[in-house]
């Protein structure tokens, strides 16, 4: 193992799982985590691509908001995010994001209605680097009677790929029946469970929140199936990027909108319609008229990645943008980026340059996602 990991991260139930295996370790959102294992990232997105990956995404923040029903709980969410939560049925999931009064992103989260909990009751999935801000945020903003319970006690696994479902149902979980962004409780090797068919990685497969005691057990559990290997932030991240997956704090922020960011499917019509959350007035506009500018695909002719931040020019040399991810693509053997431009210039099939280290780099704008999707829907 290999560290650079500054002088007091945090360390997941995992870390020294992660450490037996050889994995390099390195600082993300204040806690130590794999890069990558003895393998490498190439090897690991392969596998996950092909087989089934395993990633600890214990850093995550997990939490409940609990009110005295349904409707209430619902009702105190949709006064910060945009979805239709009060449709949610139980066993389901729906992708989000906290927005501030302007309509830029905090944050983008997972919100599933538990069928093993109290009616009032969600679960919640935030991002690592914001889960202290989300949770004041949060805290601040709720009506009398409902609260926020951030769980300090869980680990969460992800197994991803096509292999994933078979690996679940030899540990006798019943996954078969299930779709994407459903969820269940699920006991596995005796250990209270709660599982959703979702994910980061553009494939199938499941995320697992298990009690941070069980955690190395079902991890080794899972890696002793010989389709499962253990998969870093490296592949995680290249698998993302293929999968046309935003990073918060990366392809969306506090400047960015969810319909800037191509995200307005996440937002259901009647919530489109009524408004009621934090920047509704300009997100109803953009949604009406168009945003100014939109988050796009990005393919180059040759083989040199662009990197965040390089700037993105119309073939007469005006910048109308920049490079939000960039990197090699495995799976397409081509590099691949994601970034924002002008929005007349947003339509796949437009020619435009990258400017990396000074020279105008070939790229037109490419339908999302790189790779189709696996998600059983």
């Amino acid at each position: 193992m290999t560290t650079d990991v500054g002088d007091t991260p945090l360390h997941t139930p995992l870390f020294d799982a992660h450490v037996a295996l050889g994995a390099r370790m390195v600082p993300f959102a204040g806690h130590a985590m794999p890069v990558q294992y003895p393998a490498g990232i190439l090897a690991e997105h392969g596998w996950t691509r092909d087989h089934a990956g395993l990633f600890d995404v214990s850093h995550m923040g997990q939490a409940f908001l609990i009110g005295p029903d349904h409707a209430t709980t619902a009702k105190a969410l949709e006064a910060l995010i945009p979805a239709a939560i009060l449709e949610l049925a139980p066993g389901r999931q729906r992708y989000s994001q906290l927005l501030a009064p302007d309509g830029g992103i905090l944050d983008d989260l997972m919100v599933s209605r538990p069928t093993d909990a109290p009616d009032g009751w969600l679960f919640l999935v935030v991002n690592a680097a914001c889960k202290t801000a989300d949770y004041a945020h949060i805290a601040a903003n709720l009506p009398v009677g409902v609260e926020l319970r951030p769980i300090e006690d869980r680990a969460l696994l992800a197994l991803q790929g096509p292999e994933a479902e078979a690996v679940m149902a030899a540990l006798g979980a019943p996954v078969t029946a299930m779709k994407f962004m459903d969820t269940a409780p699920m006991t596995l090797l005796g250990s209270e469970t709660h599982v959703s068919r979702s994910g980061y990685t553009g494939e199938d497969g499941f995320e697992i929140s298990v009690p941070a005691v069980d955690a190395a057990r079902l991890w080794d559990a899972l890696l002793a199936d010989a389709r499962v290997k253990p998969i870093g932030l490296g592949a995680r991240d290249s698998l993302r990027l293929e999968g046309g997956l935003c990073l918060y704090g990366h392809d969306i922020d506090t400047t960015t909108s969810p319909v800037e960011g191509g995200l307005e499917w996440s937002i259901q019509k009647r919530r489109r319609i009524e408004g009621g959350f934090p920047g509704a007035a300009r997100i109803q506009a953009e949604l009406a008229n168009g945003p100014a500018r939109r988050r796009v695909g990005l393919a180059f002719e040759g083989r040199q990645p662009a990197r965040e931040g390089a700037e993105i020019a119309d073939k007469q040399g005006r910048i109308v943008g920049r490079v939000t991810s960039g990197g090699f693509g495995p799976t397409v053997q081509a590099p691949v980026a994601l970034g924002y431009v002008e929005a007349a210039l947003a339509a796949p099939g437009t020619e435009l340059d990258v400017v990396v280290r000074g020279k105008p780099l070939p790229a037109r704008v490419a339908t999302l996602p790189f790779v189709p999707a696996g998600f059983r829907r």
